[in-house]
């Protein structure tokens, strides 16, 4: 099987599997015991947290572990935002439904779209004329999940700093982590979401790194453990094999060369190939995410047809029952209805290899040559 659809999730590498079944076995005692083998998890889960405020850029912030990227958005938005009765949140249009979602839910704010370029990059210009003293909260993703698009952070730091200074900025880093850079001090980001298991760690387990002088409110009360940000056991297992994942990442390089290799593969074949999003070749689009579509064949068609083959891809329009809906992201881009509903993610990893790019090009041409000819009505 060749697996190419890494931004929905990765296999748990060896490292991360044999921590964790230490953790299980043997260092399983809570962290908030006071006994030796308690305070050496607890120190060990501390270091992990140092490693995550270096890896970011962040020495002075604080790092909550909770239970993935979803619950690090929530936390990050609607802790932000409790102490607000009024003002607006402005939210990248091609927001991850775990930011869209609680930025609408918080309580007495607007929420305000950033609109995308054509090529799925935040519009800093229209952002610019929505900036004001009442923005509460900006939200935008470092790196966007069906299109590679990476923002532009640190421009949107400066506006953010001149415009609305009192203003929370919040960075969804879930795709962006280890494959791209992060400098929460060079870009003024106040908190940054990452998930686990898109690195090749469990499921279940994510962090929210937050600035030192950055105020949250919880939204999960207990025993006030985390900092009494996210109340309740830490999940040791998770959080030490997330850790181990870290260290065994292999750099983000080779993805991006076997990107590249597809894409061109593709473009060469002589496929009616059309991007949706950054030039794939440029530093605006992502290592390991490569949007396009093969007109005039649908993304189900060659999803199930490639998977036919024993390849298993991403498609960038979700189906409602037996009715068609076309992604948000792609929408909001500007993208044609026909285009995007021909829309596939192929997403990499650092175990992605040449030979399965090759195989992967050989699979589309022989599915495109059959199928292309077959047209919707």
């Amino acid at each position: 099987m060749i697996y190419l659809d890494n931004s929905a999730t990765t296999r748990v590498c060896e490292d991360a599997v044999r921590k964790m079944e230490t953790c299980m076995r043997e260092a399983y005692f809570n962290p908030s015991a006071l006994y030796g083998p308690s305070l050496e998890v607890r120190n060990e889960i501390n270091r992990l947290r140092e490693d995550l405020l270096r890896l970011v850029h962040c020495p002075e912030g604080r790092v909550v572990f909770v239970s993935g990227g979803t619950e690090a958005d929530n936390l990050a938005v609607l802790g932000g935002t409790a102490s607000f009765r009024d003002g607006k949140i402005l939210c990248f249009g091609g927001e991850h439904p775990a930011v869209k979602e609680a930025c609408k839910a918080a309580r007495g704010l607007q929420c305000e779209w950033i609109p995308l370029l054509r090529d799925g990059m935040a519009d800093l210009k229209a952002l610019e004329g929505m900036m004001d003293p009442s923005v509460r909260l900006i939200a935008v993703m470092q790196v966007n999940n069906e299109t590679g698009a990476i923002q532009p952070l640190e421009e949107i730091g400066r506006l953010r700093d001149r415009l609305c200074p009192g203003a929370l900025f919040h960075v969804d880093g879930v795709q962006g982590f280890l494959r791209v850079g992060m400098d929460m001090k060079a870009c003024g980001a106040d908190s940054y979401a990452l998930s686990s298991h898109k690195i090749h760690g469990p499921k279940g387990c994510g962090a929210l790194i937050v600035r030192k002088e950055t105020r949250l409110a919880p939204v999960q009360v207990g025993g006030g453990q985390e900092g009494a940000l996210r109340s309740g056991t830490e999940n040791v297992p998770g959080i030490l094999g997330m850790g181990a994942a870290i260290r065994a990442w292999k750099g983000a390089e080779g993805i991006r060369l076997n990107k590249e290799s597809l894409y061109l593969g593709l473009k060469e074949s002589g496929l009616d190939v059309r991007v949706n999003g950054p030039d794939p070749l440029s530093p605006l689009s992502a290592p390991h995410i490569l949007n396009v579509s093969l007109m005039p064949v649908r993304s189900e068609t060659m999803l199930h047809a490639l998977e036919g083959e024993g390849i298993l891809i991403g498609i960038g329009s979700a189906c409602a029952s037996s009715k068609q809906r076309i992604s948000d992201t792609l929408k909001a881009m500007g993208i044609p209805r026909p285009q995007a509903e021909c829309a596939l993610r192929f997403s990499l990893s650092p175990e992605t290899t040449r030979e399965e790019i090759c195989q992967t090009v050989a699979a589309v041409e022989r599915q495109y040559a059959f199928l292309s000819p077959f047209q919707r009505r």
